[in-house]
């Protein structure tokens, strides 16, 4: 460098020169020092003013501040939307100095449903797409904040956080916002600062809220605890599936980690046999479009073989992307080949950083966040209630002052009248009544009409009613114990408030493994499905025996509108198949169900089963049954025989069983026979038919099937049953409104198939149509039966009790249903 003296280089002072700014004067500094120290001060203001969220509110910076100009602008959820450009406007020239261009991003960011779990901000206009298509320029969109946004600004107008200047002193902006909400873990986020890097994955505010309820009264709650009871895993936007629950309670303990993420694809099946992989959701954070380039190019390139076309079939209904298949390729090994070559299955890294009370970069576990957003609540709390102290007290200070003014009326209107401004009758009213300068100047702007009697009693009642509030403010302040149950109550009322569905599905092991059925128990369990596809499973022992002709007990809860269509009985080692109304089957084993309590509703089935949108469960029936054929029948009295060997290795996806003649038929009934049985189809209007059999013959899993019975108009088949050809025992039969009997089986004689039938029972509108038909053994005396109706009531009666009637006979009441109810489903035990 160049000595300022003598005007030589001087190359050993290998520095720079820095300006003492009291005496002008330049000292020389090394470049060593120099470096070191800015760069440290880079590296600190882009970790704590840019790239860090704040472990309280779980916001950048830059996100605080886009919601703090939106709030200043009267931007709520109930308000009209604003152009974006003038949100980015006012962030960019109050708070945040740096590119519009960035802040719009981070707008963006916050509006986008596939980005953020919980938007804050609602958006108006084109705010881009998961294939990656740019957002529109900001002075076309508009936005405001959302509904949960709100609740990130919640009292901030009550001195619940500190302040601090803008960045030209002008304004304040507020260090970190209230938020009731836990936003760190429900939105996550992603940032890069230097040296450090964040990655939080988004979670479910049902679960999360209910962890931070647990943690309160229990603090001494593990990780482990947290997430075998409340935080599954993460929970991400665009849905998919996490697996290896060991895995996820690792990275919860280190604060980072790997956890496997999948898409959810599935395989379908045209009515010629055609195959097709249909992808339904994608991972979080990944581009749709280029997936689709990535595996096009694997299948141009001959990596994945079997791939004839992909096509993206995506809409505002959500992903699909279906890629058909080659005639004989292998859907299965296809699928799996997609799932290791492209983005559709990988790894979330999780790397649980953010900032330490705004300040201290630090790696948190799953603990420590939900602690650190505790003790945030536990701050506002304690500071709203401060506040509120305040402003209660100063308003009883003013009514205090106008009690005294209105228990001495005819002085105090003296004594004004007699000042000569309102300055002589401020001080006068101070000294006669030792009132404070407040108080005096709330007497001489008191109204005439606050001296009628009613409005008289109005303030004292406002008095005694603000007094009993700062007791109780006061009450609350000296207990910590009580300050938590303040906490505690407004994390129960946002639970409440933003109730939501798990959308990414959690696999408790991992990738290519399952779960073995020798670590369950084997007993006996009843499956319950509802018409709108809710399932649930219980031990047959929550029932008790009861008379017949009682009201039974309630079986499960159900929604508004919906009804118990199915109970079967299986081991928790057995597997289930699921006919749908679709003709398809699906497998699942009985003991991966949820077990639920009598009240509880179940989980929809959509969750285990890789239905189509409109396709729904029709038919349960235990694998563990299955004989030589599987005997299909529809509700337009068409049936169908196919061996059942065809359906002993059925895929995860789902299996084509059946196609239909008319695509208004649905399926009704399925069960296993061993080619010599004897059919009997019963309808709703009480026709039936017995035929054998052999007279259908064996046929393909493609195929129609022919007809079992001919229907008259309006009327369905609503059951089948197989017997046996010399079978003694009885038909039991049930109608909606809880009429039952049971009939000699030989009472049926056997007929061809396709014709009219027989009367099975007297139908009316006391009885209602026939609504449930079961075949039971000439030995009985040790079955039951447990009738369900529509609204989930269940009774357990014995099938001894039944009386034999016979055919055209009407029967008796063996359940009396509440008006609006209809008896569904009946399941011998």
């Amino acid at each position: 460098m160049m000595n300022l003296e003598s005007g030589k280089i001087e190359p050993e002072l290998k520095g720079k020169n820095t300006i003492d700014l009291e005496t002008g004067k330049v000292i020389p500094r090394l470049l060593q020092d120099e470096m070191e120290e800015s760069y440290l001060d880079y590296a600190m203001s882009v970790i704590v003013a840019r790239a860090l969220p704040d472990v309280r509110d779980g916001l950048k910076p830059v996100q605080r501040r886009i919601l703090y100009s939106m709030l200043n602008l009267g931007l709520n959820s109930s308000a009209k939307f604003q152009k974006s450009a003038k949100i980015v406007g006012e962030t960019m020239g109050n708070y945040h100095p740096h590119g519009d261009a960035a802040i719009y991003e981070t707008l963006v960011n916050m509006a986008q449903d596939f980005s953020q779990r919980y938007p804050l901000i609602w958006p108006q206009g084109n705010f881009g797409s998961m294939d990656g298509d740019r957002a529109a320029a900001a002075r076309y969109t508009e936005a405001k904040m959302s509904k949960i946004a709100e609740e990130m600004v919640f009292d901030i107008d009550k001195e619940t956080v500190d302040f601090r200047p803008n960045y030209d002193n002008t304004k304040e902006e507020p260090v970190v916002l209230p938020s009731k909400i836990p936003n760190l873990l429900l939105n996550g986020a992603l940032g890069i600062a230097v040296g450090m890097a964040t990655n939080i994955p988004p979670h479910n505010i049902s679960e999360v809220m209910s962890a931070l309820i647990a943690l309160v009264d229990n603090p001494d709650l593990t990780i482990e605890d947290i997430v075998e009871n409340y935080i599954k895993g993460p929970d991400f936007p665009t849905g998919g599936v996490i697996y290896d629950k060991n895995s996820i309670i690792d990275a919860y303990k280190k604060g980072s980690g790997p956890i496997v993420v999948r898409g959810v694809a599935k395989i379908e099946e045209s009515e010629k046999g055609k195959q097709s992989i249909v992808i339904t959701e994608i991972p979080y954070r990944q581009n749709k479009s280029d997936l689709v380039v990535k595996i096009a190019d694997l299948a141009k390139e001959k990596i994945i073989k079997g791939i004839s076309d992909i096509r993206d079939e995506s809409s505002r209904e959500g992903v699909r992307v279906v890629i058909e298949l080659s005639k004989g390729a292998q859907a299965d090994k296809i699928l799996n080949q997609i799932f290791h070559l492209t983005p559709l299955q990988q790894n979330f890294n999780l790397n649980l950083i953010a900032l330490e009370d705004g300040i201290k970069p630090k790696r948190f576990n799953l603990k420590e966040v939900l602690e650190s957003f505790i003790r945030h609540r536990r701050s506002v709390t304690v500071r709203k209630l401060n506040f509120e102290l305040k402003e209660e007290r100063k308003k009883v200070h003013i009514l205090e002052g106008l009690k005294v003014a209105l228990d001495n009326i005819d002085e105090v209107i003296n004594l004004i009248r007699g000042s000569k401004d309102k300055d002589e009758a401020k001080f006068g009213l101070m000294e006669k009544f030792q009132l404070t300068e407040i108080q005096a100047d709330a007497i001489l702007e008191m109204k005439l009409a606050r001296l009628a009697n009613l409005e008289r009693q109005k303030i004292l009642d406002e008095l005694e009613e603000r007094l009993k509030n700062i007791r109780w403010i006061e009450e609350v302040l000296s207990s910590e114990e009580k300050i938590m149950n303040e906490v505690k109550k407004e994390f129960s009322e946002t639970k409440e408030k933003y109730s939501s569905e798990r959308l990414t599905k959690v696999v408790p092991y991992p990738v290519g493994e399952f779960r073995p059925e020798d670590f369950v128990e084997a007993k006996s369990t009843l499956i319950f499905l509802t018409k709108s596809g809710y399932i649930k499973r219980m031990y047959s022992e929550s029932y008790k025996l009861q008379n017949r002709g009682g009201k039974g007990v309630v079986g499960m809860s159900t929604k508004e509108n919906d009804r118990l269509v199915s109970v079967v009985e299986a081991s928790t080692h057995d597997f289930l198949l699921f006919f749908t109304n679709q003709g398809r089957v699906f497998s699942y084993p009985a003991y991966e169900f949820p077990e639920g309590t009598k009240m509880a509703k179940g989980q929809p089935i959509v969750n285990f089963l890789s239905l189509n949108s409109n396709e729904k469960v029709s038919v349960v029936y235990n694998q563990s049954k299955l004989e030589k054929y599987l005997f299909f029948v529809t509700e337009l009295g068409v049936v169908k025989k196919t061996n059942s060997s065809e359906f002993k290795n059925i895929r995860s996806n789902g299996l084509r069983a059946v196609n239909f003649k008319d695509e208004k038929d649905s399926l009704v009934k399925v069960f296993s026979t061993d080619g010599n049985c004897e059919i009997i189809l019963t309808t709703k209007f009480g026709q039936s038919i017995r035929f054998s059999e052999k007279d259908v013959r064996p046929m393909g899993r493609m195929a129609s099937g022919v007809r079992g019975i001919k229907l008259r108009l309006g009327d369905r088949v609503v059951s089948a049953e197989k017997v046996s050809k010399d079978q003694k025992g009885f038909l039991f039969t049930l109608t909606e409104m809880g009429i039952g009997k049971k009939t000699e089986i030989s009472e049926f004689n056997v007929q061809k198939r396709g014709g009219v039938g027989v009367k099975v029972a007297r139908i009316s509108k006391k009885t209602g149509n026939l609504s449930v038909v079961k075949i039971i053994p000439e030995d009985h005396k040790d079955l039951e039966l447990l009738v369900i109706s529509e609204s989930a009531q269940v009774i357990r009666i014995k099938a001894e009790s039944i009386p034999k009637l016979s055919r055209v006979a009407q029967g008796v009441f063996l359940m009396r249903v509440k008006d609006n109810d209809k008896v569904t489903d009946c399941e011998i035990v």
